[in-house]
């Protein structure tokens, strides 16, 4: 083998460390860019014990999923249950109407609650519904609330309103199924006025208010609520 010979294959072998190092730091920092975005790897479609991993399951939707169930204590051992105000738009980070986009596919999951205005009680056909779909929970591992308000009245009125209809949701839930883990099953979310209104294309969602009642300012004094099933 001639000088030149050498010298090539010195230089080759020599590369191959430096390139493979290169590789696995570019590797490495479009990892840690998609850690930072909310990005999430795919997992195999394998359900397991504590949750599948159905269609709706986008990065996105599991994103603000585990965000809420963090603000109530239900993603970390250890911690006691208490949902705190949260500022939608920081769980979210994204507009409203991407938002409202994620729950599209949960169409035949989810039951759109709707109160009064200006009410947080729920009548005897909200419970009814409620029921329905909580008993409806198709081996599914978090029940998630959504409460929002129609934009009548000061937006920290309507953020308190907002708040006080999730909380009727886990208190009834609490009073009417005699359920040991309901305290690691729900999650809540308030919205107020300013984040996420439905528009009237959610009234043809099942739904407990009056059918002639679904105009913007009606569907919004509502709270959605569905069993979601998602390997976080």
């Amino acid at each position: 083998m001639n000088i030149a010979v050498r010298v090539v294959l010195g230089l080759v072998t020599a590369s191959l460390p430096l390139g493979m190092t290169t590789a696995w730091v570019g590797r490495a920092k479009d990892r840690l860019a998609d850690i930072e975005q909310g990005k999430t790897s795919e997992e195999p479609a394998v359900a397991t014990a504590a949750a599948a991993n159905e269609g709706y399951c986008t990065p996105q939707l599991k994103q603000v999923l585990r965000r809420v169930l963090l603000s109530c204590g239900l993603a970390a051992e250890g911690q006691a249950r208490g949902c705190q105000p949260v500022d939608a738009k920081s769980v979210a980070t994204m507009a409203g109407e991407d938002f409202n986009a994620l729950f599209l596919p949960l169409s035949d999951r989810v039951s759109i609650i709707q109160f009064d205005k200006n009410e947080a009680e729920l009548d005897a056909s909200d419970l009814a519904l409620l029921d329905e779909t909580f008993a409806d929970q198709r081996g599914a591992s978090w029940f998630f609330a959504v409460a929002r308000s129609s934009p009548e009245g000061s937006v920290e009125h309507n953020r308190e309103l907002s708040q006080k209809r999730a909380d009727a949701v886990m208190a009834h839930l609490r009073e009417r199924f005699a359920d040991p883990d309901l305290d690691k099953e729900v999650g809540l979310l308030w919205l107020g006025e300013e984040y996420a209104q439905l528009d009237e294309s959610f009234c043809a969602w099942r739904r407990s208010g009056k059918q002639d009642e679904c105009k913007p300012e009606h569907i919004n004094r509502s709270a959605f609520v569905a069993w979601i099933d998602c390997r976080l």
